[in-house]
């Protein structure tokens, strides 16, 4: 698994969104020049949270963005679909090797490992919401320790 750029920037804009509940609405450049990020990427996950209904936008002179659900509402795993469309790839579900060896009716021991571990990643990410990545750094690595164990 590898955490992408998508993800990363998807999460820093919606913390942001998140510490503004209540507040009016922030353009998009503002906010990444708040954050320095790049804006052009800004546009671009502001764009994937909308289409996911995680934020909603206002247009106008007064216009910008803004979280559409409570923070405790949305949850990592929440933002990482909406900025990559999976929070895991099992590859061989995406792109086999060979039908042989990874097609549906081909008998493979590696298939189910990744499939567990997805469920587990999805699990953890789901249990983990923007209210909580608000809290100080020692708080959410505690939270963290609790969620990660079995």
């Amino acid at each position: 698994m590898r955490i992408t750029t998508w993800a990363e920037y998807g999460l820093i804009v919606s913390l942001h969104l998140a510490r503004r509940l209540g507040e009016p609405p922030v353009a998009a450049r503002h906010l990444a020049d708040h954050e320095r990020l790049p804006a052009d990427y800004v546009e671009q996950i502001l764009l994937k949270l909308r289409r996911a209904g995680l934020v909603e936008s206002e247009r106008g002179a007064r216009g910008g963005y803004r979280l559409s659900r409570k923070p405790a509402d949305v949850t990592v795993r929440d933002v990482v679909l909406a900025a990559e469309d999976s929070t895991f790839v099992v590859s061989c579900d995406v792109r086999p090797i060979d039908e042989d060896r990874c097609g549906p009716e081909a008998s493979c021991a590696i298939r189910p490992v990744w499939r567990a571990l997805q469920q587990r990643v999805d699990e953890f990410l789901q249990g983990i919401s923007l209210a909580d990545l608000l809290r100080e750094e020692d708080a959410v690595e505690e939270l963290v320790s609790l969620t990660a164990r079995p």
